[in-house]
């Protein structure tokens, strides 16, 4: 990274922005505490373990946390690169969860059975993160070649819940789970999410683009350094 990744920089304070943040990081760690609640009730063999290992919930809880952190910066009008790279990838995380659960799991017991939950994880919280970068797009841009790192994550998740699955005998997704019909079923559904998981993270850093007329908002406060190269 050049020496503005690494650098806080200023921004202008936004407090309307800082509480439409703080709102949608309450409501969705209230919808996720909720469903923890329900589930640790269950009877076995549900386990705490189980819960944490679907993506809904990590991707969430990232989204929580990024949107809290986000929330004080733009109340005290302050940003970090590293800012920008971490609301780009809980984007890209929390999107993938919302299309894939429109698409694949809407008829599918995934444990959040709470109809206002099932709507907060699955429907509200992606929006928002698409709503909030949009609204506020990093600059200088995020080249698509730094970009791919968001990848790493959901290619570790696939991972996990592969080697994890056997041990326990539980997959988080009908997909993911061999017993039903196989490993290249799998292996077809992994690439296919692979393959949209790579579009939601080209589309992430190439609409910084459209950032670009708004950069010298910044420029009165510190200089900016090189935009990234694509």
């Amino acid at each position: 990274m050049n020496s503005i990744d690494a650098a806080h920089r200023g921004a202008p304070v936004n407090r309307g922005l800082a509480l439409f943040r703080a709102f949608f990081a309450l409501l969705g760690l209230a919808a996720v505490v909720t469903q923890l609640v329900a589930h640790v009730q269950l009877p076995p063999p549900a386990r705490v373990s189980n819960f944490f290992s679907y993506f809904t919930i990590q991707s969430n809880i990232i989204i929580i946390v990024v949107l809290g952190i986000a929330a004080v910066a733009a109340w005290r009008g302050t940003n970090a690169r590293w800012l920008d790279y971490l609301r780009g990838a809980s984007t890209v995380y929390i999107s993938i969860t919302g299309v894939v659960y429109s698409l694949l799991l809407t008829n599918i017991d995934v444990n959040t059975s709470l109809p206002w939950v099932n709507i907060a994880l699955h429907y509200t919280l992606p929006t928002i993160a698409v709503i909030d970068w949009l609204v506020d797009l990093p600059t200088p841009r995020i080249s698509l070649r730094k970009a791919l790192i968001w990848l790493v994550y959901p290619a570790l998740y696939l991972v996990y819940s592969l080697v994890r699955g056997p041990l326990v005998d539980w997959y988080p997704y009908p997909f993911l789970d061999p017993r039903i019909s196989g490993y290249g079923q799998v292996a077809v559904m992994s690439v296919l999410i692979a393959v949209a998981a790579f579009v939601f993270v080209a589309v992430a850093a190439l609409s910084t683009r459209l950032a670009g007329p708004r950069a010298h908002l910044h420029q009165h406060r510190q200089p900016e350094g090189p935009v990234d190269a694509v």
